[in-house]
């Protein structure tokens, strides 16, 4: 009897730990990526952190490059799933805009392993994630949101008509990660520490009614 619990139960345990290995070489890899970029990151601390052998780096990734694009993908997909947690149905144009924008801000702010992530590959050229198709599958329906977003402010007069998609969402990344990428400096220059919880508030409060007055309906003068 205790044979046959034994001969159903192992390959049970080997099915489970195949995907906790997997999560762990991707934590693991995450933070090594993260702080040291593709160049310089190693394979070898990330198997140490992991507790996984090389063969599993392998079979899982193929290696530290597809180990690396399934990081990006990983990180950005969440991303995303942030931004279309949007109630498209119950929001008002300008509310759902801003909605999006609120919601970027404070994922950047909650995970700066993905302000890194992203810095670092910017540097590469964005090499390795140019070998993705599933990032770019992935950025489509949050820049149809947006159009949906502005088509519906446009028609029923609450949102301004000149707005295009990808500017108004490059925007909102660029006010969700400046501030981030660039505490440090900023904070030694201005001397004040951007790094502080209330300071971050504050300027998602001011960016927000920013974003709040570029959106609304330009007054022409008759």
């Amino acid at each position: 009897m205790g044979a046959d619990i034994k001969a159903v139960t192992a390959p049970a345990r080997k099915m489970r730990a195949a995907p906790d290995t997997r999560a762990k070489i991707l934590k693991a890899a995450r933070e090594e990526f993260s702080q040291h970029g593709f160049a310089g990151a190693r394979t070898e601390r990330i198997l140490s952190t992991s507790g996984a052998n090389p063969r599993m780096l392998y079979h899982h990734f193929g290696g530290k490059s597809g180990l690396y694009v399934v990081v990006l993908e990983e990180a950005l997909f969440n991303l995303r799933q942030q931004e279309l947690k949007i109630d498209v149905d119950h929001l008002n144009p300008l509310e759902g805009l801003i909605a999006l924008f609120e919601h970027i801000h404070q994922h950047f702010d909650s995970d700066l392993r993905l302000v890194q992530l992203l810095r670092n590959e910017n540097v590469e050229k964005a090499k390795h994630l140019k070998t993705s198709q599933r990032v770019r599958e992935m950025s489509s329906p949050v820049l149809k949101l947006i159009a949906d977003f502005l088509a519906r402010g446009a028609q029923d007069g609450s949102v301004r008509t000149d707005v295009d998609p990808l500017h108004y969402y490059v925007t909102m990344v660029a006010l969700s990660q400046f501030h981030l990428s660039n505490a440090h400096t900023l904070s030694f220059i201005f001397d004040q520490d951007l790094t502080k919880k209330d300071w971050r508030k504050a300027h998602l409060a001011f960016t927000i009614e920013m974003v709040k007055a570029f959106l609304k309906p330009l007054d022409i003068p008759k």
